[in-house]
């Protein structure tokens, strides 16, 4: 078993190092975030006051609420086409697990690498959402504005169905047409409190550990730029009480500098990133427990 490792992690580390070639990766630093308190908006709602009904996702037990785990919602019309990566998206799908996506509705709830999954992938906050417990707040969709979207993810617990902790954000996102304010951008991340990052499944305890969230954007090909931290053990710390803005630059998200200061971003040495999920991965081996939808007992999925 022990040689089987070692070699496992051989392959595994020089396949990270040729990628570096196969892979635009963009790191955003820290330091573009934002020291804030609350949302963009507290209207959440759209003035409709509902939270997002789920279409699909996860089991047939998410399809008709809005109270649920690993669900998700769409397509839903974006209402304006937007440059996401050199390709044109329309409508876009509302992911309970802290994201959207284009081109298909994601129930998966653990990061598969730094850019959370392989769909074209929006994340404020990709982690194991689970909105099934009596404390625990819904996702909401705002859409009542032209040429703009928000989905907020409001006071939300954590697989399964946990709701001692909970998270509060926001995305905004913004079309061509719109007219954006100074200092503001076509996309923003706004988070309050914070308390979780990682559900049970993802080899977290207490909603903390495993393979925590990931936060930024993924091309759904390993492309993708991600907040430094992403998938790291504190990121909901390094989030909590602020905020981001991006413009949208040749379709690619890009940081708008905070205080006039530009921050530079880094290029991802993808070996480092290859060996932190060589040490998450052992980690979950160990433990020895399930990290896999289709592994979750039927009454964590009812």
């Amino acid at each position: 078993m022990r040689k089987f490792l070692v070699a496992v992690l051989v392959v595994f580390v020089f396949g990270s190092m040729i990628s570096t070639t196969a892979n635009a990766l963009t790191i955003v630093p820290q330091s573009a975030l934002v020291p804030s308190t609350t949302y963009y908006t507290e209207g959440i709602g759209g003035g409709i006051g509902t939270a997002l009904i789920m279409t699909g996702g996860g089991s047939a037990a998410n399809v008709g609420q809005s109270r649920n785990d690993d669900g998700f919602s769409g397509p839903i019309n974006l209402g304006f086409t937007l440059n996401f990566f050199g390709t044109n998206q329309t409508q876009f799908f509302a992911n309970n697990n802290g994201n959207i996506s284009f081109g298909a509705g994601i129930s998966e709830f653990t990061p598969s690498g730094p850019t959370g999954a392989p769909q074209p992938i929006i994340s404020p906050f990709f982690a194991d959402v689970d909105t099934r417990g009596a404390n625990s707040g819904l996702m909401f969709l705002r859409n009542n504005i032209a040429n703009e979207i928000i989905v907020t993810w409001d006071a939300v617990g954590y697989f399964g169905a946990h709701d001692d902790k909970l998270d509060s954000f926001q995305l905004v996102l913004r079309g061509p047409d719109f007219s954006i304010p100074a200092g503001e951008g076509a996309i923003g991340f706004f988070y309050k409190t914070m308390q979780w990052e990682t559900g049970d499944a993802s080899g977290g305890t207490g909603g903390f550990g495993g393979i925590p969230a990931a936060v930024g954007f993924g091309t759904g090909l390993g492309d993708g730029v991600v907040l430094q931290g992403s998938t790291l053990n504190g990121i909901s710390g390094v989030v909590n009480n602020h905020h981001i803005w991006f413009d949208i630059v040749g379709g690619v998200p890009t940081p708008i500098p905070p205080n006039g200061v530009v921050p530079e971003p880094v290029s991802l040495l993808l070996l480092g990133v290859g060996l932190l999920g060589i040490a998450a991965w052992i980690r979950l081996l160990r433990r020895n427990s399930v990290h896999e939808s289709t592994e979750r007992s039927p009454s964590q999925n009812a």
